[in-house]
């Protein structure tokens, strides 16, 4: 068994679980034009929305069939990274308890996704 099939599989779920209830509830549009646009980003907010959870939407789809790792999630990497720079960041580090929204659950995402992209370590020695 591949050793990051289950970070894989778990991440690709998050990332489809994320993108797909927002494109039914109206919540990417919303993102769009009631966050997105009104931080600076209009006219571009909706399109910019909905590039963010195609994105996701693929990169689990990558994530799945074990193609393309380091793309989908280098890409994914810079998503979460500009979250936590335009929404999470002046919230705090908690995402519940201690706050709310905070930039948590992104930092373990992307440790995941590094671990995902780097199974033998950064630099692809045995471990110890």
């Amino acid at each position: 068994m591949n050793s990051t099939l289950i970070l894989r599989v778990a991440v690709a779920i998050i990332l489809l679980t994320h993108s797909v209830f927002g494109i039914f509830d109206n919540g990417i549009n919303n993102f769009g034009n009631l966050y997105l646009n009104q931080i600076g980003f209009a006219p571009f907010g909706v399109f910019l929305a909905w590039s963010i959870k195609l994105s996701h939407i693929v990169a689990a789809v990558l994530l799945l069939i074990n193609k393309y790792i380091n793309f989908a999630a280098i890409v994914t990497i810079l998503v979460l990274i500009m979250g936590i720079i335009l929404v999470h960041f002046k919230e705090g580090w908690f995402v519940v308890g201690g706050g709310r929204n905070g930039m948590e659950y992104n930092f373990l995402l992307i440790c995941v996704l590094l671990a995902i992209m780097f199974p033998k370590g950064f630099f692809g020695g045995s471990e110890k």
